[in-house]
């Protein structure tokens, strides 16, 4: 596997608590913006997972602050998926700030719903594959 993905995100001021610092349910916003900027990068839109009847599912997150981010701090937030045996799949991201400090990791685990059933589909990266015009981001 190489590189994760990344994206750079600029802390904005609207963002913040009242200590000053990026609010806690940002960093879950932040960490959904590098996800869907994954699949996008591997060729997936929105519109596209929609036109063939699924979508990504998170069944599982886990948030561990180590540090703060405060307004214009630029943060690198990862993506990396992990692919196993049935229907889940694990999700790592790391937000490091500009200066190389680790200030968050996120794990989960999602899956891949099937909207008409309402099911978790089997094997969702032979779907996202199937789907990906540039499968690499996606650690395929």
């Amino acid at each position: 596997m190489g590189d994760p993905f990344r994206v750079c995100i600029t802390v904005r001021g609207y963002e913040l608590d009242t200590q000053g610092h990026l609010n806690q349910a940002v960093y879950l916003q932040y960490a959904e913006h590098a996800r869907w900027e994954c699949l996008r990068a591997a060729g997936i839109s929105q519109d596209r997972l929609l036109a063939t009847g699924v979508g990504p599912v998170a069944l599982e997150v886990t948030l561990r602050y180590l540090r703060e981010l405060r307004g214009g701090d630029e943060v690198d937030v990862s993506c990396a998926f992990h692919w196993g045996e049935g229907k889940t799949f694990r999700i790592e991201q790391d937000f490091v700030r500009a200066d190389g400090t680790r200030v968050a990791a996120l794990t989960g685990v999602g899956g891949l719903l099937d909207l008409s059933a309402r099911r978790l589909m089997p094997a969702p990266q032979d779907r996202f594959r199937e789907l990906a015009d540039d499968p690499h981001p996606l650690n395929l």
